[in-house]
């Protein structure tokens, strides 16, 4: 059953992404972690507070999020289970359907190649700056598509390859307890106070959660574009990410470009190990990094299909 649930879930994005009308009638379920979490934020990470409060605080977050996730999917699968039978493949896929991001990342780097095509730097770092958390007020034209090119690599983990992952591993609550801890991760789980104290436990589950689905990334970039494993195998340390740096690093080898290097967050400037060799990347390596990211969607298809047929 959990094969057709998968194939059934990842149609379903690909058809339909997340629609507007859709987001804008009720929001989207990732809505209601990161409200979870901003009350929480609020109440256990006050300056008043001892760093291991703070901590303390986080790790309580942490296992909210896990039990307002897995106490609803768990019992919603049991009884859908039990109500629908061999069918109930179907209303699960719909369920599973939201946490799945392969549409939606796509149509978010999309506006960064076309901008960058059309020579429009300004629209190219607007765009860019919807997917990642770094300045982009300053990024050239090479500075963008390499933005964009890391957020589709990690992105490709995070938003496809790890919820189909848990999704199998562990069905729907699997699915959405990676979701909630995914979220925390991007809001809280951030190196630097005032957060550091306070998303360590965010941070620190989402790498565990992300440790196979992050290889199994990497290894599906490497397949859809016919290489990058030497890149992948030798850089993926370079990452400050235990997990990161495998998609990274593979999409870095498959491009023949280099990822990664200095950035800029609220003003304040960091080095980052180069990943990868050659040139920096650019539209045209950004286009090719779109093409390989569909690749690698349609193998992640193709095992699911060869599972169902199998069973």
């Amino acid at each position: 059953m959990v094969e057709a649930t998968v194939i059934a879930a990842l149609v379903l994005d690909a058809a339909l992404g997340w629609p507007k009308w859709l987001h804008a009638r009720i929001g989207h379920p990732v809505g209601i972690f990161a409200a979870i979490i901003n009350y929480c934020e609020k109440r256990w990470n006050r300056a008043v507070l001892t760093e291991m409060k703070r901590r303390i605080g986080g790790v309580m977050t942490v296992l909210i999020l896990m039990v307002v996730a897995g106490g609803t999917a768990g019992p919603a699968q049991y009884y859908i289970i039990g109500m629908f039978g061999e069918w109930a493949w179907l209303p699960l896929a719909f369920l599973a359907w939201p946490a799945i991001t392969q549409r939606s990342l796509y149509e978010h780097v999309l506006p960064v190649l076309v901008a960058l095509i059309a020579n429009d730097l300004v629209a190219a770092r607007d765009a860019v700056g919807m997917i990642v958390g770094r300045d982009t007020g300053g990024l050239d034209a090479g500075g963008v598509a390499r933005a964009g090119t890391e957020s589709l690599a990690e992105s490709f983990c995070d938003g496809v390859v790890a919820p189909v992952f848990w999704l199998v591993v562990a069905g729907l609550p699997g699915i959405w307890v990676y979701k909630a801890i995914n979220t925390a991760d991007s809001l809280i789980g951030h190196p630097e106070p005032p957060l550091r104290a306070f998303g360590w436990a965010a941070a620190r589950t989402d790498d565990l959660l992300n440790l196979v689905p992050a290889r199994l990334s990497g290894i599906l970039l490497c397949l859809a574009a016919f290489g990058g494993w030497r890149i992948m195998c030798r850089d993926h340390s370079r990452h400050a990410s235990p997990n990161a740096g495998w998609p990274e690093a593979a999409m870095a080898g498959a491009l023949s470009v280099r990822l990664a290097g200095p950035v800029s967050y609220d003003g304040v400037p960091q080095y980052k190990q180069w990943i990868g060799e050659g040139p920096s990347a650019d539209s045209a390596s950004l286009e090719r990094g779109l093409t390989i990211y569909i690749r690698a969607c349609s193998i992640l298809w193709v095992v699911g299909v060869g599972l169902l047929w199998l069973v």
